[in-house]
């Protein structure tokens, strides 16, 4: 969330629920929309940390608002962030429920297996209707959208891999 707020300030200087609405517009449903108060925090915690600067500006018959904007601090850690290659998800608590499953005995290791593909099969079922229904026009949101179901079809795909070599 951090790192996304620092790109959209990068735009121009903006208030919360200004933020709240450009994560809301840009990833549409398919992504958790973001709590207001989750963004305040952060924002409080970006301000502390130099990366942005806020500003009150008064309001005529309305509580004041914090206007945000970037520091040089800010624009550099945005710059870092795009140069960074994203990390694969190497750790995984379903993995670690069937290692450790296989490992003591505490649970069975093909129901744990039967359970997480229900998961994954439910998960795909509901973001084929959620593919359905968004925008189409919305073309980041479709992406993420497809990029989700592919990241199942390879969690199924792994976990009659395990089966195989657990039964």
């Amino acid at each position: 969330m951090r790192l996304a707020l620092l790109v959209l300030l990068s735009n121009g200087p903006a208030h919360g629920y200004e933020l709240k609405q450009a994560l809301e517009k840009l990833m549409g449903a398919a992504y958790p929309q973001p709590n207001i108060g989750q963004i305040y925090v952060t924002l409080g915690r970006l301000e502390n940390a130099g990366l942005i600067k806020g500003e009150d500006v008064a309001q005529s018959n309305r509580p004041n608002k914090r206007i945000y904007e970037l520091t040089e601090a800010g624009r550099e850690a945005t710059a870092d962030w795009f140069e960074e290659p994203a990390a694969p998800k190497v750790r995984d608590d379903f993995f670690m429920k069937l290692a450790l499953a296989h490992e003591t005995g505490a649970a069975d290791q093909i129901s744990l297996i039967n359970k997480q593909r229900r998961y994954c099969l439910n998960a795909m079922r509901d973001l084929s209707k959620l593919a359905a229904s968004e925008d189409r026009d919305k073309r980041i949101s479709q992406l993420l959208i497809e990029g989700a179901m592919l990241h199942l079809q390879a969690d199924l795909d792994w976990l009659e891999r395990c089966q195989e070599e657990l039964e």
